[in-house]
């Protein structure tokens, strides 16, 4: 049983994020208001798009990522926003590039299709991590980022080894990605993209876990790029890393820098923007005293 304590943190903490993310224009300062510290104001703005955490402990941990997250990509030159619901078309007005980390995010309603399609045909950039992808209608959700993957099959490994071999290793997204081996879940069976496909980065040989089956050994595409247009629209573009069940591996340390770029590339920006961004240094007297009494 969670402590009473525990659980009115977790209610708060969630509510705060709300409150905080959720603003439309809030970190542009349109209003006049001071941006937050550290911020640097010119750069790419990014949107969050997570949910509610599902599955066990350390697993696709939703809210975490929008905690962790607003402040990796604020300390790496972003200017975040986001929230445990899709961006509407004000939220997407400024944005660059919506980073979507949330169960079955391909479940979208009318009014969400119509804001991310005018988003994407404007040249709006996606990143999709894990399943996020997962939806009804996977062909659709295919030409937005390359890819999708049908919700209510048995298409997942479920807890494996992922071994994963670097197919472009020249791609700049991929500077600091060796072949590696981790512990979280691939996806197979997935409908993708036709004119043009999809750009794999790296694949992984699916492991012989029980719900693998017959399709143990194939290998598939598991992060990848695209590049397309909707109809009347101009060149968008989309990352997509089909990990993160395991939601430890977002702190590893090459695959948070290849994130990191490929959510630069998505939006459009020089591919080492975060990943090479140094932040000014504080004025000297703020947040110190020479009297020692400190913060």
């Amino acid at each position: 049983m969670i402590a009473p304590w525990k659980a009115f943190s977790f209610a708060a903490s969630l509510l705060a994020a709300s409150l905080c993310f959720a603003q439309p224009g809030r970190f542009s300062g349109p209003q006049g208001a001071p941006s937050p510290q550290g911020q640097n104001r010119n750069g790419m703005h990014i949107y969050l798009w997570a949910g509610l955490k599902s599955h066990g402990e350390g697993q696709h941990d939703y809210p975490q990522f929008l905690a962790d997250w607003s402040k990796v990509l604020t300390e790496h030159g972003a200017v975040v926003d986001g929230a445990l619901h899709g961006p509407s078309v004000a939220d997407l007005e400024h944005t660059d590039v919506v980073v979507i980390y949330k169960g079955d995010a391909a479940y979208l309603s009318d009014s969400q299709k119509s804001a991310i399609e005018a988003f994407v045909k404007r040249g709006g950039g996606l990143v999709s991590f894990h399943d996020s992808l997962c939806g009804p209608d996977p062909a659709y959700f295919a030409t937005l980022v390359g890819g999708g993957k049908k919700h209510g099959e048995v298409n997942f490994t479920l807890d494996a080894p992922i071994p994963y071999t670097v197919v472009d290793k020249s791609d700049p997204i991929m500077a600091d990605m060796t072949d590696m081996t981790i512990f979280d879940e691939a996806f197979y069976s997935m409908t993708w993209a036709r004119d043009p496909g999809i750009h794999v980065l790296a694949t992984a040989k699916i492991p012989p876990t029980r719900s693998a089956g017959e399709h143990k050994g194939e290998v598939v595409p598991q992060m990848w790029t695209y590049e397309h247009s909707l109809p009347g629209g101009q060149p968008a573009r989309a990352f997509v890393w089909m990990q993160g069940h395991t939601y430890a591996n977002f702190a590893n340390y090459q695959i948070q820098r290849t994130l990191l770029r490929g959510i630069a590339w998505a939006a459009r920006k020089p591919v080492d923007e975060l990943v090479n961004y140094v932040p000014p240094p504080r004025p000297a007297g703020r947040g110190a005293s020479s009297s020692g009494r400190g913060n």
